[in-house]
């Protein structure tokens, strides 16, 4: 499984790769609105940090600007890779730049009907939101299942990865359906590590350390 950092912080994305946990990195307006910066040195400086792919978003809404756009981002590094959202003028322009060999990544998926669009579109990666879909009493997990099974039922080249993690559980949810790629905050890795028994057995480990150090 790969752990992409959902995130456009530089700061966040520089420990991930630390731990391990960066094999990629998903950004949208939205993040690169909260860094308070500009879009193409944000993802210029993310791409030269990480291996992987480096996903970022157009704001254009028609095909020809969808694909001016993503020309033009997909030129700042070899390992960018252009977010479209899933709408009918968006499933045209992943065609074209797929078939320029652009690499894109079809995202705000929310049905399995979706994810087989976007699989015939020739998209390298299609993103269903798991969260957003939990916060409408819909199953999230459910969804990313069926796009696995959907895949693998036409063997598209097309990989899951699944975005709008919030917790250690849907990551967990997804590696047991086998999904491929997971995108997720900092902190959500970061709570994985964490379990009240281990925090307690190395307590109680180093306390025993300190009694047997006074019979030395």
């Amino acid at each position: 499984m790969r752990f992409f950092i959902d995130s456009a912080e530089i700061a966040d994305i520089q420990t991930a790769l630390e731990f391990g946990w960066c094999d990629g990195v998903t950004t949208n307006p939205s993040l690169i609105a909260k860094s308070g910066r500009q879009l193409k040195p944000v993802i210029q400086e993310i791409a030269a940090l990480v291996e992987g792919p480096v996903l970022a978003e157009v704001i254009s809404t028609k095909t020809e600007d969808i694909v001016a756009e993503g020309r033009e981002m997909a030129a700042w590094a070899e390992n960018v890779a252009i977010k479209i959202p899933l709408t009918l003028e968006g499933l045209k322009a992943v065609r074209a730049l797929e078939a320029e060999g652009i690499s894109t990544g079809t995202t705000l998926v929310f049905s399995p009907s979706q994810v087989l669009l976007a699989a015939k579109a020739g998209t390298h990666y299609v993103i269903p939101f798991v969260g957003r879909l939990d916060d409408i009493s819909s199953l999230g997990a459910g969804l990313v299942a069926q796009a696995q099974e959907l895949l693998g039922n036409y063997r598209f080249r097309t990989e899951v990865l699944a975005a709008s993690i919030r917790t250690p559980r849907h990551v967990l949810e997804c590696a047991l359906e086998g999904i491929p790629i997971v995108t997720a905050p900092l902190k959500v890795y970061q709570q994985m590590v964490k379990h009240p028994l281990t925090d307690v057995g190395v307590d109680r480990f180093l306390a025993d350390w300190e009694k047997a150090k006074k019979n030395l």
